[in-house]
């Protein structure tokens, strides 16, 4: 069943969204390897237009690969959130903050902001159902999904079509360093060299972990000569 709504509720068959969201590929499209698997992301809340609460779902076809990729919601993508996991099909195991937690079908496993958690799928197909909130602050969309449709431009290297997306995802989150960071790459890869510079260097300014990435991305190789790039990364 495909995603359905009506004025007053909505429909969405996760098993149906799943296997399209695998096909769709993960993140910027490196190529797959046995820790990725086939992984997808239904996005629910933007689907149902959901304007309370954040709700994806993650999925995963090949048993023992990541569903839930590692991180702990502090970086520059991440809302800050408390978060909900449930799976709802099949299985998994969860390490968090170092200690592993089965979760067979139907466990539901909480997590708080800064906690360092990850989890592979037990069997093929597995879902886990993600909800996520920051207590006593209205939800608003994260940094990391308001630019959730750059990805498939980026993979598709429709460069003019992805700078769009993320202007749009800076107005909503200004001077996001993630954010910044791709615009970078991205007016790298169009050639735009002078426009490269101010968002690089605020983006390395907000979050400075940036500066061990750059000189091996190869969205800035062009530039790795430049002694203005040099200088910001060192």
């Amino acid at each position: 069943m495909a995603t359905t709504t009506t004025r007053t509720y909505g429909v969405l068959s996760l098993g149906d969204e799943a296997e399209a969201a695998a096909e769709r590929g993960f993140g910027l499209g490196a190529p797959p390897s046995p820790d990725e698997g086939r992984r997808g992301r239904v996005y629910i809340r933007r689907d149902l237009d959901i304007n309370s609460f954040g709700v994806n779902a993650f999925y995963q076809a090949s048993s023992g690969a990541f569903v839930i990729g590692e991180h702990e919601e502090n970086g520059p993508a991440a809302s800050g959130d408390e978060e909900l996991y449930v799976v709802v099909q099949g299985s998994a195991t969860f390490v968090v903050d170092g200690d592993e937690v089965d979760a067979p079908h139907g466990t539901a496993v909480f997590v708080r902001p800064g906690t360092k958690r990850s989890a592979r799928a037990g069997e093929d197909g597995t879902i886990v159902l993600a909800v996520g909130g920051r207590p006593g602050v209205a939800w608003s969309i994260s940094p990391g999904e308001s630019m959730s449709g750059f990805f498939r431009h980026y993979r598709e290297q429709d460069y003019e079509g992805a700078l769009p997306i993320l202007r749009s995802a800076l107005e909503e989150h200004p001077g996001n360093p993630l954010i910044l960071y791709n615009i970078a790459c991205i007016e790298s890869l169009l050639g735009n060299t002078d426009a490269v510079w101010e968002p690089l260097e605020q983006a390395l300014t907000g979050w400075p972990k940036f500066k061990e990435r750059a000189p091996e991305d190869k969205d800035f190789e062009p530039l790795w000569s430049d002694p203005r790039f040099q200088a910001l990364v060192a």
